[in-house]
């Protein structure tokens, strides 16, 4: 059987280590999880107990408009329920997008590093890919616009920028926009929108109005602790959701998935306790590794990067033998350095006790 040429190319998603793997390699009972940006506090109890609910209807085909969903988010953003769309996390929405508008003979434009997703869809749908280098962890706004040309179809922002987690400020953000091509889509990945300080927060639904091609991605999986129920989704004009909306298959979502994230909106408290916590103690990391003499990047995310005198893969394999699962930067397109999920309390100081050892180990040559 013939695949698309780009397939030989390519190779799945490798994600990162899990935990009952690592237990089962170094015989450990005891495992922390920092590798992949999920929520350490959990999800909402009144998430619990809605699910609950929902499994007298397995054999139901779910609303595929998800309405009731719906409904709730539109209020709550203010836009109207027809610029929404729904997908099994927001990286479907993402696949959804390059299905949509991408194909042999277009382009695409991205950062580097940056979510992979965007790439490898885009990829498989033929386009030619423009990769333009990050400036200290943040995009290169001006590099992206030059590089932009008559092919182009999408041009990808994901802020805050994983694996950096570097914000575009709504200054900057709306002098790109003005550049842009009104005939160019451009995708405002904000997976980690709830973790933004508020102060710097750009509030960027408010330029649909004025950015007709301006999409915005958003997800369940982070900061509302939903990541293992996948549902995310796309804020946009109607004319781009109608477009969107024909690629989605229509019961990409779960009935289950859609009753948990309108509970989970509704519980405001769990989602302040959450952002408060790693606010507080992503600031104490940073502030250590300084003490370290170790560099992070701006990080508005609940992660950060931290870049290492030596190879990220080496601080990932010292942490791993020790229980700490952590997301080397050779993984991410971003050798020397490791991204590391910002945990409880209790975790950060014994991560933080274990990166000082591991940076004296280096330093005495053990």
């Amino acid at each position: 059987m013939q695949v698309k040429e780009v397939f030989n190319q390519m190779s799945p998603y490798t994600p990162g280590k899990q935990i009952e793997e690592v237990k089962k390699e170094y015989g450990l009972t005891k495992i922390v999880k920092l590798a992949s940006n999920e929520n350490p506090f959990g999800y909402s109890n009144k998430v619990k107990e809605k699910i609950t609910e929902t499994l007298d209807s397995l054999e139901i085909y779910p609303d595929g408009y998800a309405t009731a969903l719906r409904e709730v988010l539109a209020e709550k953003l203010q836009v109207s329920e027809e610029q929404l769309t729904f997908g099994c996390g927001s990286d479907e929405i993402v696949d959804i997008i390059c299905r949509t508008y991408l194909e042999k003979g277009s382009n695409t434009v991205m950062a580097t590093p940056t979510f992979p997703q965007y790439k490898h869809n885009a990829l498989i749908q033929g386009a030619e890919i423009i990769e333009v280098p990050l400036v200290d962890g943040y995009h290169d706004l001006n590099g992206m616009l030059q590089q932009i040309n008559d092919n182009t179809r999408v041009v990808w922002l994901c802020s805050p920028n994983n694996p950096t987690g570097c914000l575009i400020g709504k200054e900057k953000l709306v002098d790109f926009l003005n550049e842009v091509p009104e005939n160019v889509l451009v995708v405002l990945d904000e997976a980690y929108y709830e973790y933004i300080s508020k102060d710097i927060n750009p509030n960027s639904v408010q330029l649909l109005n004025q950015y007709a091609n301006l999409i915005i991605l958003r997800t369940f999986s982070k900061a509302y602790g939903l990541a293992n129920l996948r549902i995310g989704y796309g804020i946009s004009s109607v004319e781009i959701s109608t477009y969107l909306n024909i690629t989605r298959g229509p019961f990409n979502t779960t009935s289950i998935s859609q009753y948990a994230a309108l509970t989970a909106l509704n519980d405001q408290e769990f989602l302040d306790n959450a952002y408060n916590q790693n606010i507080e103690n992503k600031v104490e990391f940073v502030e250590y590794c300084k003490e370290l003499g170790l560099h992070t990047y701006d990080s508005e995310a609940n992660f950060v990067f931290v870049q290492l005198p030596t190879s990220g893969d080496e601080l990932f394999q010292f942490l791993l033998e020790r229980g700490f699962i952590v997301r080397s930067g050779e993984a991410l397109g971003h050798p020397n350095g490791v991204r590391i999920t910002i945990g409880s309390k209790e975790q950060m100081n014994e991560l933080q006790n274990l990166i000082k050892t591991f940076l004296q180990s280096i330093k005495e040559g053990v």
